[in-house]
């Protein structure tokens, strides 16, 4: 099965601490997003609909390129088939208005060339999901795997099983919005199994959620330690670094996670708000417009913070476009008020 990350997305408010999402691992795939509170500088886009979840997209070729060209999305659960799309010539897709429950994402391109893709997502009220794929090319008869560097999170078959069912626990406990009890079962899969790269990854980013920064630190570099090619301690690193303020570290972090995943328009986002706190408001305007080219509206508060950078750079007009453009993607977004009273400061 094609390996996919997962993320839900965090937005960014440099006036006043609001609430963030994290990439975690939960169950069905090696990364996963689980929601954290807690003041810090990104705040997340809401976007979704208030009726249900929603499933948005990217298909990538093995290169990491955005797919050019048109491919199949279906959507099913264990019921059979919920709904099919198809991607634009970016490789991007969107279901919307889902109920919560346990699908699976089926993505059918050229089959002369590409395996299928399956990724199983799990929705939540109200909880927008950013999936990327990565399509694996199908290999000739009788040719030998090419060798390649793996992350070794993704193959570790030598988890205990002791380790694994805390791990689960630890889990269900976060989905349920009991942190101390996630805390506690993660700790416990890590004493049996200290090399259990996602336990390290998701205690630090419960860590983080209570604001326990340091300590989430040293999880999340325990967890990069353990794994260099693993995407979402970087990426979570990069965030600690940036609620402590420490901008340059943050981008340090964020650029591997970039090199790991380029198109990930989460480490996009972050990334130009760490630049933006260093005040680089030229390469912060880059990667804000990055991030909303590939995530499109459920990014839409990368919008907000470009608006405010021309703001800062005294670019009245496109200050005023850019917020006016926010608001139609995310009207009532919880950036949405301040939006408004900027644009009634540039009138």
């Amino acid at each position: 099965m094609v390996k996919a990350t997962i993320q839900l997305i965090v937005r960014t408010d440099l006036a006043q601490p609001l609430p963030l999402r994290l990439a975690m691992n939960h169950g069905l795939s090696n990364l996963r997003a689980a929601l954290l509170l807690l003041g810090v500088l990104f705040i997340l886009p809401a976007s979704a609909s208030a009726q249900g979840g929603s499933i948005s997209g990217s298909v990538l070729l093995p290169s990491g390129a955005a797919l050019n060209e048109r491919a199949r999305v279906v959507l099913q659960t264990d019921r059979g088939i919920r709904s099919n799309v198809y991607t634009d010539n970016r490789g991007r897709f969107q279901f919307d208005r889902l109920t919560p429950d346990l699908y699976e994402v089926v993505i059918e391109a050229d089959g002369d060339r590409f395996e299928i893709a399956k990724v199983s997502v799990e929705v939540f009220p109200g909880s927008p999901v950013m999936i990327n794929v990565n399509l694996k090319e199908k290999k000739p008869k009788g040719s030998a795997n090419a060798g390649k560097v793996i992350s070794t999170g993704e193959l570790d078959t030598a988890i205990p099983a002791p380790a694994k069912k805390e791990f689960d626990r630890a889990s269900d406990a976060s989905k349920s919005g009991k942190a101390d009890d996630a805390i506690a079962h993660f700790r416990k899969a890590i004493a049996l199994y200290p090399q259990y790269v996602m336990a390290h990854n998701d205690l630090g980013a419960e860590l983080l959620g209570q604001g326990k920064l340091d300590d989430a630190a040293e999880e999340l570099r325990r967890a990069i330690q353990l794994d260099p090619k693993a995407f979402n301690p970087h990426l979570n690193l990069g965030i600690v670094f940036v609620e402590k303020r420490e901008f340059s570290e943050a981008t340090v972090e964020l650029k591997t996670a970039l090199e790991l995943q380029p198109n990930s328009p989460a480490a996009r986002l972050y990334h130009g708000l760490a630049l933006a706190g260093s005040n680089a408001l030229d390469d912060a305007e880059r990667e804000l417009k990055t991030a909303h080219e590939l995530g499109g509206p459920t990014f839409a508060v990368a919008l907000f913070h470009l608006g405010q950078i021309y703001m800062d750079k005294g670019e009245r007009v496109l200050a005023r476009k850019t917020l006016q453009a926010y608001l139609l993607e995310a009207p009532n977004d919880t950036n949405a008020p301040h939006a408004r009273k900027l644009l009634e400061i540039l009138r």
